[in-house]
């Protein structure tokens, strides 16, 4: 969806409000936010069966389009079980004009909502993609060593978008502690930068201060050569993988690394809990003392992580995987027809 910047800050605190936070939004906001979806709306084209929108950027389309004898979806991709009341207010009469709302988990479906046409469908990986499929070993190693990673050291990474709500700062805490008992280990922090969040590259800048020239935190972006294959091999190669998220939709990455056998710590947040039950995948934390804990006794004893993965990828395959939520997704078509 094209935007100016003024737009994708509107758009970035209405979800970071959706998720909680104070953003306040002013009517010129309202007025922009609402004057960019009539031109997003106006381009969208008639002749549709179904239309998928897909967050808060386009929510009003909806309303602002007309149905057209289409039927119409809102997909909501994050935690939104304690919004601003505020901002809700404001977008509810947009939302209520779609045919289905959907939503990882019951829990992130506000109150004031839950009159509606209400699915429940988590995401899923798709394993043939270039971020899932199978890559040779040595081709893995050979591009996690091109960044200057030395695998012959334990490698603990985290691949999310630079966003205070995954907590990237947090992570330079606990890698540094993991340090003192694991010398030598190694951080590898993987972002992407969206045109659509103008958060992430000061985020990206607090990152490098918070760095400080540390030569084995190794801060990656798709600006300097990450892509889908680079992502893969990290996370293949990696020790141990972290998702330290205080606030999360899903966190589509951690059925991605466990897809790969690769242990996860991570927060318990949003829908990361069903993704890695008891003795599934890896480890859910609540603080840092634990993640700094729960990460260190995995990078010494392998032997968890062996009974991780098993266990891990049987649950990614039987929930997870883009097979059930394409099933999920027609289901949820043809039951609005």
């Amino acid at each position: 969806m094209p935007g100016s910047p003024e737009f994708f800050r509107v758009t970035k605190g209405i979800h970071n409000a959706l998720q909680g936070s104070r953003d306040e939004l002013t009517e010129d906001a309202k007025r922009l936010y609402l004057a960019q979806n009539a031109m997003a709306a106006e381009k969208l084209g008639r002749d549709y069966d179904f239309v998928v929108v897909h967050d808060p950027q386009p929510a009003a389309m909806r309303s602002l389009h007309g149905a057209n004898d289409a039927r119409w979806v809102w997909r909501c991709h994050i935690d939104t079980s304690e919004p601003n009341e505020k901002v809700l207010r404001f977008l509810s009469p947009y939302f209520s004009e779609y045919d289905a709302l959907v939503f990882t988990m019951d829990q992130f479906v506000p109150a004031g909502l839950r009159e509606g046409n209400i699915a429940i469908i988590p995401p899923g990986i798709d394993p043939l993609s270039p971020k899932n499929m199978t890559v040779p070993v040595d081709l893995c190693r050979q591009i996690v060593e091109w960044t200057g990673v030395r695998l012959d050291r334990a490698l603990i990474t985290q691949v999310s978008r630079f966003d205070s709500w995954k907590d990237p700062l947090g992570v330079i805490d606990v890698y540094r502690r993991v340090r003192d008992d694991v010398p030598g280990c190694q951080l590898a922090l993987l972002g992407q930068m969206a045109l659509d969040d103008p958060e992430g590259w000061a985020m990206y800048h607090e990152i490098l201060a918070a760095a400080g020239g540390d030569p084995d935190i190794h801060v990656l972006t798709n600006f300097t050569g990450i892509g889908n294959i680079e992502v893969n091999a990290f996370q293949c190669c990696s020790s141990v993988v972290l998702q330290k998220s205080i606030r999360e939709g899903f966190g589509l990455v951690v059925s991605e690394t466990i897809w790969k056998g690769t242990p996860v710590v991570a927060g318990r947040a949003g829908g990361i809990p069903m993704q890695m039950p008891k003795g599934v995948g890896g480890y859910l934390i609540e603080d840092i003392d634990e993640c700094v804990q729960r990460t260190v006794a995995l990078l010494r004893d392998p032997r968890l992580a062996t009974e991780l993965r098993t266990a891990g990828r049987s649950h990614v395959r039987e929930h997870f995987l883009i097979t059930r939520l394409l099933a999920d997704e027609l289901r949820l078509l043809a039951s609005l027809q």
